[in-house]
């Protein structure tokens, strides 16, 4: 009897249950289908909300300069008002870049201001980076027609052959020296425009860009606006990565020095000796109006290695920098002022020019 009550039973409810089962299956379905859709449609309100609301965390939107710079970003480049501000989205101040610019490195005396580029870490750093990319620097030095040396001064001053590109948003900190950094405020708003005009070309979002406090980008550490000038495709892969691309980065720092005037197998600088009394009315005011070495020489002014020998017709400057034991002085060519056009201090050009030489000397 328990057998067959137990058959029945089985018989009989397994299939009331499965037709309870599916019915029950299909009234879940439609709740989870309701429930997604819901879900969803809240998603995108919230989404929504959060465009509508978040968008507007921009610090520097209702700056007396934010209209003008936009207007000025949508003439020059091509841009859309929402293009510019969806770039500038989220955007903030950054008052401890204001105080850096206030301090830089190039306040600090000579002899103060090579350690941080001279040191034998440094040194070696550069030599595994020229053994690393040997055939793209002979590559770049024989189209371009700058040495080695110099290439390799730029990278390690500038970011330690990579190993310091820089921090900032790069967005950041060019609206924060735009719009709050007075004796250049121009020049940084003009960087970012560039940079938003770059990032949409270049298909990447400006608050994913990260550099210098200064806004500079990549191994080369190039301002925004010369990245389209002067940026070369080095390696062929159809295009200028100057942050991820070691090989893009040494043909772009060659084309640039190129581009502003570099001589070819000529010099760049000579240690030298003042024997005169007034050094003011010898060191150099300005690199871009060089003085014939004849005349500098009966002021006083000589190489210090005597091998040296110097054609009085030469157009040269002298520098002098501070040495922890006195003044040193440097007859300096045009090749030298075209350094400074990467970056205007004659400590940076000597700094540079010292620290690839003696990397390519190992």
């Amino acid at each position: 009897m328990i057998e067959k009550i137990s058959q029945s039973f089985s018989w009989h409810d397994s299939n009331n249950i499965a037709r309870n089962l599916s019915k029950i299956g299909n009234r879940t379905k439609m709740l989870k289908s309701n429930f997604y859709k819901k879900f969803k449609q809240l998603s995108i309100a919230l989404t929504a909300f959060g465009l509508s609301s978040f968008s507007l965390a921009n610090d520097f939107q209702s700056h007396p300069s934010y209209a003008s710079f936009k207007q000025t970003a949508m003439q020059n480049y091509g841009l859309s008002a929402q293009q510019v501000d969806s770039a500038m989205n989220g955007a903030r101040n950054l008052p401890n870049i204001i105080n850096i610019m206030n301090r830089p490195g190039e306040s600090k005396p000579w002899y103060s201001y090579k350690t941080n580029f001279l040191a034998e870490s440094t040194i070696q750093r550069g030599v595994r980076f020229k053994q690393q990319y040997a055939e793209t620097l002979n590559r770049a030095e024989q189209q371009f027609g700058v040495p080695q040396s110099i290439i390799l001064g730029i990278l390690g001053v500038e970011t330690g052959f990579g190993t310091n590109k820089g921090s900032f948003v790069t967005r950041d900190a060019l609206a924060t020296l735009g719009f709050g950094y007075e004796r250049r405020a121009q020049y940084f708003q003009d960087e970012l425009a560039a940079l938003i005009a770059w990032s949409y070309k270049d298909g990447v979002s400006a608050s994913s860009i990260v550099g210098s406090y200064a806004g500079a980008v990549g191994y080369p550490q190039f301002m925004p606006s010369n990245i389209p000038k002067f940026g070369v495709d080095y390696d062929g892969n159809g295009h200028i990565d100057l942050r991820n691309s070691a090989v893009d980065a040494i043909g772009s720092i060659a084309n640039y020095l190129a581009q502003h005037g570099w001589q070819r197998n000529q010099p760049i600088a000579f240690p030298a000796r003042y024997s005169g009394s007034n050094p003011d009315a010898v060191i150099a005011k300005d690199l871009t109006q060089p003085s014939p070495y004849g005349v500098l020489k009966t002021q006083g002014i000589s190489p210090m290695n005597p091998i040296v020998q110097i054609d009085d017709l030469d157009l040269v400057n002298v520098i002098q920098l501070q040495e922890n034991y006195g003044h040193i002085y440097y007859i300096t060519y045009p090749n030298f002022q075209v350094i400074t056009t990467y970056n205007r201090s004659r400590m940076y050009a000597t700094a540079l020019w010292l620290l690839g030489t003696e990397i390519t000397s190992r």
